[in-house]
């Protein structure tokens, strides 16, 4: 019984101290992620929107006001299932970057990475929906959310930072009405950016809008009679996407 799990303690021995650490501490993580757990699984049934905290409680045999003092409000559990999806994503994207072997084209670097946040995606087509889909009616996401949703642009962005310090990325054309709104980009989005170009960075954003798109179109079934071999489609597309943003398709530098 998960209410059971919160009132035991228990004392364990560590070299050169003795450490308190009661049961109730590894308890509360675990019916923390029994919550989130039943409340994933509703995500896939019934829809962000429809998150009840009385139907997970009711599920798991608590009382609400149990699990109240786990997750206050619906909207706290809402944001702790955000940030686990963020965070999931994005070190499937960094794992990616990372096992990239050494002088892998730049392009190729992009893409693997761009693949892994498919990948996730198909797994997990609930949580992707929640975090890249339909705003949750009434839900406003709070500061805590930004740092994970980041990481993914940041290992994109990371690659074409490097490239750029190897004098690999060439800066796409940026029509002078664009130019004001460029500079307000890199000026803004400096802090992941860096020295990048204003052009290279207003084609990120608008590859990164796109990326999302194609996932979203074949998730949703949009592509459905459009797009047969979507795995080639898609790499295909993130190579064009890469080009975009001033990559070249040769090979990195060692």
């Amino acid at each position: 019984m998960l209410s059971l799990l919160s009132g035991a303690l228990d004392v364990w021995q560590t070299p050169g101290m003795s450490t308190v650490r009661g049961a109730r501490e590894r308890a509360r993580a675990e019916v923390t992620a029994a919550i989130k757990d039943e409340a994933r699984r509703r995500l896939a049934t019934e829809g962000a929107a429809r998150l009840s905290l009385r139907a997970v409680a009711r599920e798991l045999g608590m009382v609400s006001s149990a699990l109240y003092r786990y997750f206050p409000s619906r909207d706290e559990l809402l944001t702790a299932l955000i940030v686990d999806a963020y965070d999931a994503v994005g070190e499937a994207a960094e794992q990616a970057a990372a096992r990239a072997e050494e002088g892998t084209e730049w392009t190729g670097r992009w893409v693997e990475a761009a693949a892994a946040v498919r990948a996730w995606a198909l797994a997990h087509p609930h949580e992707y929906a929640l975090i890249y889909g339909s705003p949750v009616p009434g839900y406003t996401a709070p500061g805590d959310t930004v740092p994970p949703a980041a990481r993914v642009a940041s290992v994109l962005i990371g690659i074409v930072r490097e490239a750029h310090r190897a004098g690999a990325v060439t800066p796409p054309p940026l029509g002078d009405e664009a130019g004001p709104e460029a500079e307000r980009l890199a000026g803004d989005l400096a802090e992941l950016t860096g020295d990048l170009p204003p052009a290279v960075v207003a084609a990120l954003v608008a590859a990164w809008a796109q990326l999302f798109g194609l996932i979203s179109f074949e998730l949703f079934g949009h592509f459905h009679r459009l797009v047969e071999d979507r795995e080639r489609f898609f790499t295909h597309s993130l190579r064009a996407l890469a080009r975009s943003v001033g990559l070249p398709d040769g090979a990195a530098p060692v």
